[in-house]
C-alpha cells in the first residue's frame, strides 16, 4: 500500500512540475506586457490584444486536448501539450515584430490551455480514491509556486537583462517532456476502458443527467477565468499606471504571489475536510470581496493588504474549482467534460484583457474596473451555492 501511495506522490510531483513550468511562462507575461509598453510602445488596447490572442489558443487547447486525452490517453496528451507550449515560448523570444509575438502567443495559449485539463484528469485518475480532491488542489499549488518562480524572474531578471531572457527560459519545459515521456505510466482508469467516439462524449456533457452540471461548470469557469485573467494580468501595468516603478510594481506583485500559495493549501485541506461545494463558494465569494476592496484602495497599505487576500482567496478557489470540476464526470469523459468546460471559460480569457485595456483607454477608473470583477465572481459564487451538486468519487 505504501509503495502505492509513494508512486502516486512521485507522479504528483512529475506533473506539478510541468504544470509549475505552465504557470510560470503564463504569469510572466503579465510581467513582459508591462516591459513592452515601454519598449515597444504598446496601446493598453495593444496590450490587451496579446492577452485576447493567448486565450484564444488556451480555448481551443482545452476543448480539443480534452476530446484526444480521452481517446489517445492523458500522459501523451499532457507531454504533447508541454511541447507545444515551451516551444512556441522559446521562439516567442526571439521576435521582432508585435505579428509574430501575436502568432506565437496563440501557440503558447493552446499547449497551456490544453494541458492544464489533462493533467488534472491525469492526477484525479492516478490519485488515492479517497483523498483525490485534496490531491488536485495539491497539484493546483504548483501553478502558484510557478506564478512566484514567474515573479522572481520578473523582478530580477526582466528590468535589468530584458523581457526576452525571461521567455528564453520558459523554453525549458521541452527537455522536460522529453523526460515525462519516459517516466510516466497512463493511468490505470485509461487502459481498461472501452473509449466511446468524440462525438458520444461531446452529446454525454449536455445529456439529460448531466446538463444541469454542465451548466453550472460552464458559468463558473467563464466568470472564474474573466475574472482572474481581467485581474491578474493587468494588475503589474495598473501599479505602473498608478505612478509606481516597474521594480516597485513587480515586488508588489511578488508580495501578493507569495501568497497564493498558503491559499491553496488551506483548499487543499478544507476540500477534503469540510467539502469541494462549501470550500468553492467561500473562497469565490471571499474573492469577490477583496476585487472590491482592491479597487477602492487608495494607499500603498491597503493595496498590499487588500492585493494579499484577493491572491489568497482566488487562487484558493481555483484549486477547488479544479477539484470541483474533474470528479462531476465519470472517467469515460471525464477529460474532454473538464477540457470543454475549461474550454468555454477561456473564451473570457480572450474577452478579458482586450476589454480592461479599452477600459484604461476610455479613462475609466480603476475602481469601477474592479467592481465589474466584484459582480462577476459574485454571479459564479451564488450560481455553484444555488444550483451545484457536491460530486462524488468516482
Amino acid at each position: 500500500m505504501k509503495k502505492g501511495h509513494d508512486g502516486a506522490l512521485k507522479l504528483l510531483g512529475l506533473s506539478g512540475i510541468g504544470l509549475l513550468f505552465d504557470s510560470m511562462d503564463l504569469s510572466i507575461l503579465s510581467f513582459v506586457l508591462a516591459a513592452l509598453k515601454g519598449e515597444w510602445g504598446l496601446t493598453p488596447v495593444q496590450q490587451g490584444l496579446v492577452g485576447t490572442i493567448n486565450f484564444i489558443g488556451m480555448a481551443l487547447g482545452a476543448a480539443i486536448a480534452g476530446l484526444w486525452a480521452d481517446r489517445y490517453g492523458r500522459k501523451n496528451l499532457f507531454v504533447v501539450t508541454l511541447l507545444i507550449y515551451s516551444i512556441a515560448t522559446g521562439l516567442n523570444a526571439l521576435v521582432t515584430t508585435l505579428g509574430m509575438f501575436f502568432v506565437l502567443r496563440f501557440f503558447v495559449g493552446f499547449g497551456l490551455g490544453g494541458e492544464l485539463p489533462v493533467v488534472t484528469t491525469y492526477v484525479l485518475e492516478a490519485s488515492p480514491q479517497k483523498e483525490r480532491a485534496k490531491w488536485v488542489v495539491w497539484l493546483e499549488s504548483f501553478y502558484a509556486v510557478g506564478a512566484l518562480v514567474a515573479a522572481v524572474i520578473s523582478y530580477f531578471i526582466i528590468p535589468h537583462f530584458g523581457w526576452r531572457i525571461g521567455l528564453c527560459i520558459g523554453a525549458v519545459p521541452a527537455l522536460y517532456a522529453l523526460y515525462l515521456r519516459r517516466a510516466l505510466p497512463e493511468t490505470p482508469v485509461f487502459r481498461i476502458e472501452n473509449q466511446p467516439t468524440i462525438g458520444k462524449k461531446i452529446k454525454q456533457i449536455w445529456s439529460r443527467d448531466y446538463r444541469r452540471t454542465s451548466f453550472v461548470l460552464w458559468l463558473l469557469w467563464f466568470t472564474s477565468v474573466f475574472s482572474y485573467y481581467g485581474m491578474f494580468l493587468w494588475i503589474p501595468s495598473i501599479l505602473v499606471l498608478k505612478g509606481f516603478t516597474l521594480i516597485k510594481s513587480f515586488q508588489y506583485v511578488l508580495f501578493m504571489t507569495v501568497i497564493q500559495i498558503p491559499g491553496y493549501f488551506a483548499a487543499a485541506h478544507l476540500v477534503e475536510n469540510w467539502g469541494k461545494k462549501k470550500t468553492l463558494v467561500t473562497f469565490t465569494a471571499c474573492s469577490a470581496v477583496f476585487s472590491l476592496l482592491f479597487g477602492f484602495s487608495n494607499s500603498v497599505a491597503m493595496l498590499l493588504l487588500t492585493g494579499a487576500f484577493l491572491s489568497f482567496f482566488n487562487l484558493g478557489a481555483w484549486g477547488a474549482t479544479y477539484a470541483y470540476t474533474a470528479e462531476q464526470y465519470p472517467s469515460e469523459f471525464r477529460a474532454t467534460g473538464t477540457g470543454w468546460a475549461a474550454g468555454f471559460g477561456r473564451i473570457a480569457g480572450i474577452i478579458a484583457p482586450y476589454l480592461v485595456g479599452m477600459l484604461i483607454g476610455m479613462h475609466v477608473g480603476f475602481t469601477s474596473i474592479f467592481t465589474m470583477f466584484f459582480f462577476v465572481t459574485s454571479i459564479a459564487a451564488i450560481v455553484v451555492a444555488w444550483l451545484g451538486k457536491e460530486p462524488q468519487s468516482a
